[in-house]
């Protein structure tokens, strides 16, 4: 039976809730802005960004199989992302929940390289686009 190392369950613990944490803000405003993906989707894809991670750097030797690992990652939230778009009436809709989905994505990758001021940085960021960016967005009515 594979010994446990509670150290490592307790780091791997603290930076995927960190994770979590960061990517709230993004979520809840989604959320309460009935726009899609929200409170489930995006801390989801932040603390399964950062586990990939977090296991990469924990099996794999060497920066470049780590470099692969997350390219995969960044590949498949671009591929998520891509679903949440939809074309209707000549116009993409979900663009911002795609982008969205990335920017927690690369919040939960941050983390996981111990980055936090990067991961703080696009939490805060995040959130203020969602939360302002609306009034500055040109409406068809204008």
């Amino acid at each position: 039976m594979p010994e446990i190392d509670f150290a490592l369950v307790e780091f791997n613990l603290t930076q995927i809730g960190i994770a979590f944490v960061l990517s709230l803000p993004i979520a809840l405003n989604r959320e309460y802005g009935a726009r899609g993906a929200g409170l489930r989707t995006y801390p989801l894809v932040s603390i399964a960004c950062c586990a990939f991670m977090l296991v990469a750097m924990d099996v794999y030797e060497g920066s470049d199989a780590e470099a692969r690992v997350m390219y995969g990652v960044i590949t498949g939230m671009g591929f998520i992302g891509g679903g949440a778009i939809i074309k209707e009436a000549g116009k993409a809709i979900g663009t911002a929940n795609a982008a969205g989905i990335w920017l927690t994505g690369a919040i939960g990758i941050s983390v996981a390289y111990s980055r936090y001021e990067v991961a703080l940085v696009l939490s805060f960021i995040g959130f203020c686009i969602f939360q302002f960016g609306s009034y500055l967005k040109k409406h068809e009515s204008d």
